[in-house]
């Protein structure tokens, strides 16, 4: 079957419709933290033992801003930086009970978005969409390794 000329524009603006879904339930919650910060608890629920150098590294930014950001975080009570108990010279970043609660409930009303949206689909439509949804993200992941390889290579260079 032939690719339509326009698939990746209609992915793209797909992909700018799911954004504008997911910030809107976002939005409605008393959320008191910005979309950068939401993304440091995410990042660090992600990966349990992240210290400031870890997140730099996955957020792409100098240790200082990465610990900027923790400051911020903490002083509204969504993290706690807690000494490793192997080597007390590292620090962990602990989301706490607080921050898992606020990323909890904002998942579960972008869920709740999503399937607001899915609902108004027909069932053969959903399905296919899963379907092709699946076979996007196994495609993506299959260039992964390479395109982690290639952005490696580029900050050394």
């Amino acid at each position: 079957m032939e690719r339509p000329p326009n698939l990746a524009a209609a992915i793209d603006a797909a992909a700018e419709a799911l954004i504008g879904v997911l910030d809107s339930a976002t939005s409605r919650h008393t959320v008191s933290v910005s979309p950068t910060q939401l993304r440091v608890l995410s990042l660090i629920m992600a990966h349990p033992r992240t210290n400031v150098n870890r997140l730099a590294e996955l957020l792409d930014v100098v240790p200082s801003s990465a610990s900027r950001l923790c400051d911020r975080l903490e002083a509204v009570g969504l993290l706690r930086r807690v000494a490793d108990p192997r080597d007390r010279r590292e620090v962990r970043l602990i989301p706490t009970p607080a921050a898992e609660t606020l990323l909890r409930e904002l998942a579960e009303r972008r869920h709740q978005a999503v399937q607001a949206v899915l609902d108004r689909m027909p069932h053969r439509v959903q399905h296919e969409l899963l379907l092709a949804l699946v076979a996007f993200g196994q495609a993506a992941s299959m260039n992964a390794p390479q395109a982690a390889a290639a952005d490696s290579t580029a900050r050394t260079a």
